[in-house]
């Protein structure tokens, strides 16, 4: 790997270990982390910068909360796995807690977001056949174009990204895919008596933070009602605080009939992922037919629900929602002519980058990482911003001016 001029001996150093030992499935930024509090991290030269990306909102609550690193340690200590073979003294525990929190009858525990996706793929296929009567194996699940959900191969059958199904398949069957944001085309896909569930984010994060238009949400959950299709959220990156409200659908007062949590459910601690039914869907699944060695895990659980308790208690969605709408004002003042579009909701936004070199985007970031922030691309043209819920409007004045600066480049 050739040495970047700019950066350290001691970056270039992991830098090189990573690209000799790991495999290449990723272009990250060139800055090696080494520890985290609140809105900033360090890296190995002990260069301070914003998190504008939060583990892709899987740090809502702040690098290392004090609240869910004592939780995670003192569970640590006590009992980390039993797996589903045994009941442990937390699992039903955490089960009341967050059904209650979310307003569902039941909970299906998982660890990755993606093994949340696949977990509803399957229990929107059951309920299809054993509630809907749909003929075995003619199920179909609509999904909407510019979709990321994951990277599995069930998961990628449906994405329109090239790069992530080149030369992956075949591919599994069973998913339409409709335009993003489109009711009229939604109701005509609805009209196949086959169709067991719609699969929506939100906001569509990977695509550059795509806000729908307002009343898409609630209209496409009447619409899936009124065909007895179940409407399912994947809320995994755009839910708990992020975009304002607990979670993207309560803007429309949206209740998904499968809701998909992940990321922030920990903290970034660790991977734990949820999926949340009613019983007229979560009783479909029987033992045996559906399950993971760590999903319910006696520490995962106790860490969710103090990530959790931490949103509310330190009222972060309230804060995403104010200091998102300030942010957005700051980067419009900017008026720098190659921000094409600045858009979002909450604390979670993007600018799209309108300029002819098309690793402009990529430029700006690592101006801004010069500047103190760091940020990441996504799709070429488009720069995602989304720091830890806890940030105050001091911090987003700073960044702001950040992120201006940076625009000098060009």
């Amino acid at each position: 790997m050739p040495v970047i001029n700019e950066l350290s001996p001691l970056t270039n150093y992991f830098l090189e270990k990573e690209e000799m030992y790991g495999a290449h499935n990723y272009h990250p930024l060139p800055v090696v982390l080494t520890r985290g509090k609140g809105v900033f991290v360090w890296d190995v030269d002990d260069n301070r910068y914003y998190d504008f990306l939060s583990g892709y909102s899987a740090i809502n609550q702040g690098h290392c909360h004090p609240r869910i690193i004592e939780t995670f340690i003192e569970q640590a200590q006590r009992l980390t796995l039993t797996s589903r073979a045994f009941h442990n003294d937390v699992l039903g525990e955490y089960e009341e807690f967050i059904t209650r929190f979310f307003g569902y009858d039941k909970v299906l525990p998982m660890n990755t977001g993606v093994e949340g996706v696949e977990t509803a793929l399957k229990l929107a296929r059951r309920w299809g056949y054993e509630v809907k009567g749909v003929d075995k194996n003619k199920a179909k699940i609509i999904t909407c174009a510019n979709n990321f959900h994951g990277r599995t191969i069930s998961v990628i059958s449906y994405s329109t990204d090239d790069s992530s199904k080149r030369d992956f398949g075949p591919f599994t069957p069973g998913f339409d895919v409709i335009p993003y944001n489109d009711i009229p085309a939604l109701k005509l896909a609805l009209e196949d008596s086959n169709v067991v569930g719609f699969l929506v984010e939100p906001i569509q994060g990977e695509a550059g933070v795509i806000v729908p238009d307002e009343g898409y949400l609630a209209a496409a959950a009447k619409v899936c009602k009124d065909a007895n299709v179940l409407f399912m959220a994947d809320e995994i990156q755009t839910g708990l605080a992020r975009t304002g409200r607990m979670l993207a659908c309560d803007h429309e007062n949206v209740r998904p009939d499968i809701l998909i949590l992940g990321k922030a459910l920990s903290g970034g601690t660790m991977p734990v992922s949820a999926v949340l039914a009613d019983n007229c869907i979560m009783d479909t699944i029987k033992p045996g037919e559906h399950g993971s060695t760590y999903g319910g895990n006696p520490l995962a659980c106790k860490v969710a629900m103090t990530s959790l308790q931490v949103l509310v208690d330190e009222q972060m969605a309230e804060n995403s929602l104010e200091l998102g709408k300030y942010f957005r004002q700051g980067l419009r003042a900017i008026g720098h002519e190659h921000i094409s579009v600045v858009r979002g909701k909450g604390l979670f936004n993007a600018i799209v980058i309108d300029h002819p070199d098309k690793d402009a985007a990529w430029a700006i970031c690592l101006e801004m990482k010069k500047n103190g922030l760091i940020a990441k691309p996504t799709h070429g043209d488009r720069i995602r911003f989304a720091p830890p819920l806890l940030i105050t409007r001091e911090q987003t004045e700073e960044c702001v001016e950040i992120i201006r600066k940076s625009m000098l480049l060009f």
